[in-house]
């Protein structure tokens, strides 16, 4: 009876460990990846200015509406994939010559704002999305299934949502559709505002980053102590 109970504290004791290894797992890849020699992560493609423009004036409406509207948002507010998803009517108030888009939970705790300006046709993209939305949809989650021109009241999930970047490209027909992950969003806003020269002190706000490290690794330009803010969305 002594061996039983021995063994069976002995194995508790493995389940213990290894629970605790498989829950720091996760760390113990990035910390590798960081500070192995050689070691580059892979970075998803970005979207430029012109291929942003060509899809927001030449796709159909009818069927890319809400990909266009996520485009626009995540462009314009640096918008993590969850951001998008958790968006919900009540963070946007329509000021006429503008929105003003609240994003009050960030992965680093720290609510932004961002505006998007009347440029090109955005805010009527936006307004035709709102329109479509059905009355009787009990949450207030922005973004909803969309299809044929009509909205359902299921709304978007992450996955749906992280595939913006790779919808756009494949219209686009861009090579490594597969390459412009979720992440492309976020990155793809750094570096416009980067070309734009924009200084890194406000690319670092505009995206949440309180690491200059990061906000350079996100970027595909060198970000440089620049003078003003250029670009307006």
């Amino acid at each position: 009876m002594a061996f039983a109970y021995s063994r069976v504290m002995e194995l508790g004791e493995k389940c213990v460990i290894l629970a605790e290894v498989q829950f720091e797992f996760p760390k113990l890849i990035a910390f590798l990846k960081r500070t192995g020699d050689g070691y580059q992560a892979k970075k998803s493609e970005i979207l430029t200015k012109s291929e942003i423009d060509r899809f927001l004036s030449s796709a159909d409406d009818k069927e890319f509406l809400m990909i266009k509207v996520g485009l626009i948002l995540g462009i314009a507010g640096a918008c993590r994939t969850d951001e998008l998803v958790n968006l919900t009517v009540d963070d946007i108030e329509d000021v006429r010559s503008s929105l003003i888009v609240k994003i009050p939970n960030t992965k680093t705790k720290i609510p932004r704002i961002f505006v998007v300006t009347d440029v090109g046709n955005m805010l009527e993209l936006f307004r035709k999305y709102l329109s479509l939305r059905p009355p009787h949809v009990k949450h207030k989650r922005l973004f909803l299934y969309y299809k044929a021109g009509k909205c359902s009241s299921q709304p978007v999930g992450k996955n749906t949502m992280g595939k913006i970047p790779s919808v756009v490209a494949s219209y686009l027909k861009l090579p490594d559709v597969a390459c412009y992950t979720g992440h492309c969003l976020r990155r793809s806003s750094a570096t416009l505002l980067a070309d734009a020269g924009v200084d890194i002190t406000t690319i670092k706000r505009h995206a949440g980053w309180k690491s200059t490290t990061v906000a350079e690794v996100m970027s595909r330009t060198p970000l440089k102590i620049r003078p003003k803010l250029l670009l307006r969305f």
